[in-house]
């Protein structure tokens, strides 16, 4: 007989950027989030150039914040 156990708590809590609250899927937050599968930033609030540098696991990274430097993605110049 085999015996399998279901945790919903960790994945619930994980399933959310810690940033925006947009939902992020399992796998994205053990891709970019940090050692405990946490998402700080998501390519809804972040964009892709610095998530793989690292902010999405709560890392500060030299590359601009698209939502502090106008004209970056997908934000207005004017």
């Amino acid at each position: 007989m085999v015996c399998v156990a279901v945790s919903h708590g960790p994945l619930e809590a994980n399933s959310t950027c810690l940033h925006c609250g947009a939902h992020v899927s399992e796998q994205f937050a053990r891709v970019f989030g940090d050692d405990r599968d946490r998402a700080h930033r998501c390519s809804e609030c972040d964009s892709y150039r610095r998530l793989c540098r690292g902010s999405g696991a709560g890392v500060d990274v030299a590359v601009p914040d698209p939502e502090t430097s106008p004209g970056r993605h997908g934000g207005d110049t004017a």
